[in-house]
């Protein structure tokens, strides 16, 4: 038992590893994002690296010398990728990079031959100076974007450089152009910068006039109040105009996207898509498919909608369509005039030529059809079989399994001559223990199947662990209720069975826990990760004390806590007579009272992780219940 529960924390950590020693591939050409660990967001705080040009004017033609470096500086990183694109529209990939140092920098080709600059190697660099040849025939300004990565999990995405204006080759760069660059240093201490006042946040325009001249729908729940959304989607009806504002910055995704449904599941939806590309933000229509959930632009038509307003700034992507009031995509007409939809809303951070990806960042659908002339709030579909499937899944195998696998391994010889239901009391609590994570298990597996309408379509092993949970969990009783007679030599066998089944369902159904937090559609929050892992230290810190219970009263007293233990797996002839079994072993006072504590401190734990469950987002909740407070 212990080792299989030691085994739960390990696996609960294991991250599958997607490293790039050798440089970035060109399937990131577009958005510069490493797929690191299946999908580690980058960093959205301030970033210590700068992108230096050592000048701001260089002829076409010509190179240019650009330095990578930390600020305050001996900040070393592992990886980059650098590219140099037009500042104005359509923001295309320009120039070309210089092989000069083998060692340290390798090309790529991205949308010409070396047009991307890379690293060859994981080492540690402090600084790095690359060379770089502005096009022929090219005048207007430039922008150097790249991204750095300090370590595997800890990189940022897109930070820009200065301008540097490419003019014709025959024009004289004046003097004093190149930009003063900063100092190498090796103190720790970052070099004296003049204080700044800094100006006051100023509130998003893009919240004005929710619930009064549009509607507002954002994710998570309650966002639109506290005007904090991961990603929001605002409708104003203008006569026959319908125009939408979308917007997303959390975790810099790499698409925001809002779409119609008649139906409130994924499938069959008319989609627009705002896609940051090459420095710009574009718009595409686009449809959802089922049989594997997707999304495709193929075949829909970029007609139905003009875009009025675009921008992308540190990771904040924005747009604003107008779109048709009468449309037909793939076949299916969308009148936006007389029907009603449900709203879809998502985000998430990789796309690929001809469609966005997985909505890993968030997704949102409101609960009811509606007019989009309706002004009201947008209220989000239910997820109360959602949260059912966690509490159910989180009492189950966090408080009644782990309780009646406790009884039924160290009580067996407590409470004797005591009986419940004609049945030994160990016995009687554990077969109803488990019979209630039976009920749950059914009932959470049900619910949740319900909820979503099939299998997971997420890349996570919640979905795959909790059906082993369950197989485990049905075969338990089938195997209990054929057990053989105690006097049968099978008996050892199906002791060693269902102590191995019993153990094996609990350990992955713990595991499959940690992994449900890590669900976006969970929305629970990181920390609950400690609360599980206090849990299992707990546990196991429980099983312990018991057993060195145990071997203490068997040598105290020559008789043995409990039947259960490993030696006890198979009968022998040195057994406990039937005297032995008509009073409790020693120290049963002890245990009651372990069981006592054990029962208090688990109950405490299921009720704060089934309550964070229900409220999540929590921090959502707290804001709510707070404004009303306030209020």
């Amino acid at each position: 038992m212990l080792p299989l529960l030691c085994l739960a924390l390990v696996l609960s950590t294991l991250v599958p590893s997607y490293g790039l020693p050798n440089g970035a591939p060109t399937s990131v050409c577009d958005n510069m994002l490493p797929f690191h660990g299946g999908g580690i967001p980058p960093l959205t705080t301030k970033t210590p690296f700068l992108i230096t040009p050592q000048t701001s004017v260089v002829g076409s033609g010509q190179m240019l010398k650009i330095d990578i470096e930390s600020f305050p500086a001996n900040i070393v990183f592992k990886g980059y990728m650098i590219q140099a694109r037009a500042a104005d529209p359509p923001n295309n990939i320009v120039g070309r990079f210089v092989d000069s140092d083998a060692s340290a920098i390798k090309l790529i080709d991205c949308q010409a031959g070396g047009d991307t600059a890379t690293h060859t190697n994981t080492s540690p660099k402090q600084e790095l100076t690359l060379e770089w040849t502005a096009p022929d025939n090219f005048v207007g300004d430039v922008i150097f974007n790249a991204t750095i990565a300090q370590d595997y999990d800890k990189f940022w995405v897109g930070i820009p450089s200065e301008r540097v204006r490419v003019v014709a080759s025959s024009t004289t760069v004046a003097p004093g152009t190149a930009p003063t660059k900063r100092p190498t240093t090796t103190t720790t201490v970052p070099p004296y910068r003049p204080a700044q006042t800094e100006a006051p946040v100023a509130a998003d325009p893009i919240y004005e006039e929710c619930g009064q001249s549009k509607g507002c729908f954002g994710f998570p729940e309650g966002c639109v109040d506290s005007k904090n959304c991961r990603a929001v989607v605002t409708i104003a009806v203008l006569g026959a105009r319908y125009v939408f504002e979308m917007k997303a910055g959390y975790n810099r995704p790499a698409y925001v996207a809002f779409g119609l449904s008649s139906d409130a599941k994924m499938g069959e939806d008319s989609v627009i898509e705002c896609v940051p590309e090459q420095g710009t933000v574009n718009a595409y229509a686009s449809w959802t498919t089922v049989g594997p959930y997707g999304s495709t632009r193929l075949g829909v038509p970029q007609n139905i909608f003009q875009v009025l307003e675009k921008s992308y700034n540190d990771g904040v992507i924005y747009c604003k369509v107008e779109r048709d009031a009468v449309s037909t995509v793939k076949g299916q007409k969308f009148d936006l005039l007389n029907d009603k939809f449900h709203l879809l809303l998502a985000a998430g951070s990789s796309v690929e030529s001809t469609n966005v990806n997985y909505h890993d960042i968030g997704r949102h659908v409101s609960g009811s059809p509606q007019s989009l002339a309706e002004v009201g709030p947008v209220q989000g579909s239910s997820k109360l079989l959602l949260r059912l499937h966690g509490a159910f899944m989180i009492t189950a195998w966090i408080g009644t399994a782990s309780l009646g696998i406790l009884l039924a391994r160290y009580f067996r010889q407590t409470w004797v001559g005591s009986q419940m239901c004609g049945k030994d009391q160990w016995f009687a609590w554990h077969r109803f223990l488990m019979i209630v994570t039976w009920a749950l298990t059914v009932a959470g597996i049900v619910v949740i199947f319900v909820e979503i309408g099939g299998w997971s379509q997420v890349r996570n092993p919640h979905a795959i662990l909790g059906i082993v949970t369950t197989v485990l969990c049905f075969l338990q009783p089938i195997g209990a209720f054929f057990r053989p007679h105690p006097g049968s030599s099978k008996r050892p066998i199906f002791n060693w069975l269902h102590w191995l089944g019993g153990n094996l369902a609990h350990v992955i159904a713990i595991v499959a826990i940690f992994f449900a937090v890590q669900l976006q559609k969970a929305e629970l929050p990181e920390w609950m990760d400690f609360i599980l892992v206090a849990f299992v230290a707990f546990h196991v810190f429980m099983h312990l004390i018991f057993s060195i219970g145990g071997c203490v009263s068997e040598r105290r007293s020559g008789q043995r806590v409990t039947s259960f233990p490993m030696a006890d797996m198979t009968p022998s002839r040195n057994s406990m007579s039937s005297s032995e079994r008509k009073q409790d072993a020693a120290f049963s006072g002890f245990r009651k009272s372990m069981l006592f504590l054990y029962i208090l401190i688990v109950l405490g734990l299921v009720i704060a992780m089934v309550v964070i469950v229900v409220l999540a987002p929590i921090e959502a909740a707290y804001n709510s219940i707070k404004d009303q407070i306030m209020n």
